[in-house]
């Protein structure tokens, strides 16, 4: 899983991604289907994802009778290789235990780990109280549609939810912030370098220095946003999670001797549930506009956009809880509820109406440096991931804390 490529953007390896799934999947008996989200809904001209959104829906089978259906959901994009690798991130390196590669963490890991439950549990006879459908899902890295808001509203999902894009070990999910990015687009015209002129634009018109004015008005708005904080419940210990601006993205000019004619650059906000999308997109592109030279030619594209998850927990957690006691040795006081100025894709499926809660799990650490050079997890915690899942979806585990029972 490792090796194929599934960086978004632009994301064009999903159809790959989806045969290798389909080949290990088929030893477990699974029905497996392709769903492709339509063009019309993600594509931006000016965008940069490209390629099918392909997403692979499974269901295994039946083997115990009818059973309710618990959807275990994965994203299967990945953000793009970061500088400073010492290793290749497109192979699996394994050392002492750790596993490094992009995706280990976030999150091709918990695919494997879920793989090896499935595979435990049918080699063993487990008998399941769930039949489990799994979501294979695409472009949850910062997608304008994300492939689980076209499931859920297309009403392709079953069951309850959980969701592996979290944390390792005990956590209680209390909601997370929207996030949307928007890519500026400044179109200048091409000239000599030798013969330039700011102020003689005849000779040219730098799109580098026009953009400086409204790149800096995105930092002018910093303070403000930065001040409007959530009633969400933060981490243990850390202040109370508050709204964030950056410009990750700023690229363009092609050599020395020409005066660039075109420069790009991305505003990322993370958003409180309490801020309107809206006007939050409208004091960006406001200040953006205000900020451009005479000259200048702006384009402001949205190419990306995840909505607020309101509070997931549900009557399912109790028992999610008692597996991740016996997944981790985590112990009943460890588990603390707290939300993050992150994202998450989950808020579409709230929003299509197909499922309030939402559980949240994973492999991800502070230490495992997800979306980051050396990105990794330990054997340990795919162990511990597979043993949680493995209880979760036992019929004989904690049967009087199961509400489907």
């Amino acid at each position: 899983m490792i090796a194929c490529d599934t960086s978004f953007p632009p994301g064009l390896g999903y159809g790959d991604f989806a045969s290798l799934m389909e080949d290990l999947l088929a030893p477990l008996g699974a029905a497996t289907r392709r769903v492709t989200v339509p063009e019309a809904l993600w594509f931006v001209p000016r965008g940069p994802a490209r390629g099918e959104r392909i997403n692979l829906i499974a269901d295994l089978p039946e083997t115990d009778g009818p059973l309710p259906v618990c959807s275990l959901y994965f994203h299967v994009d990945t953000v793009c290789a970061a500088t400073g690798w010492s290793r290749d991130p497109f192979r699996l390196t394994e050392e002492a235990g750790t596993l490094y590669g992009l995706g280990t963490a976030d999150m091709k890991g918990a695919i494997a780990a879920m793989l090896h439950a499935l595979r435990v549990a049918q080699k063993a006879g487990v008998r399941l109280a769930y039949r489990p459908q799994l979501l294979l899902c695409t472009d949850e890295e910062g997608g304008l549609y994300p492939g689980i808001r076209y499931l859920a509203e297309e009403g392709l999902i079953g069951g309850h939810l959980v969701n592996f894009n979290g944390t390792a070990g005990p956590r209680i999910w209390g909601g997370c912030f929207g996030s949307f990015n928007l890519q500026v687009t400044v179109t200048g015209f091409a000239a000599h370098a030798g013969n330039y002129i700011a102020d003689r634009r005849r000779q040219g018109i730098n799109a580098i220095e026009a953009a400086l004015p409204m790149m800096q008005a995105v930092q002018d708005l910093r303070p403000s946003v930065s001040a409007r904080v959530s009633a969400l419940p933060p981490p243990p210990g850390a202040p109370p999670l508050a709204a964030q601006i950056a410009i990750t993205v700023a690229e363009g000019g092609t050599c020395g001797g020409q005066v660039p004619d075109r420069f790009t650059f991305l505003v990322s906000r993370r958003y409180a549930p309490e801020e309107d999308f809206a006007a939050a997109r409208a004091e960006i592109e406001s200040a953006i506009r205000a900020a451009c030279p005479d000259g200048a030619g702006l384009d402001v594209d949205l190419i990306g956009h995840l909505v607020p998850t309101a509070d997931p927990t549900g009557p399912h957690y109790p028992r999610w809880i008692r597996a991740v006691q016996e997944g981790f040795g985590a112990a009943p006081e460890d588990f603390v509820k707290y939300a993050a100025a992150s994202a998450s894709d989950s808020g579409y499926v709230q929003r299509a109406g197909v499922a309030q809660e939402i559980i949240l799990s994973g492999l991800i650490r502070p230490s495992s440096n997800g979306h980051g050079a050396e990105e990794h997890t330990t054997r340990a915690d795919l162990a511990a991931l597979s043993r949680t899942i493995l209880h979760y979806l036992a019929a004989d585990f904690e049967p009087e804390l199961n509400p489907d029972s």
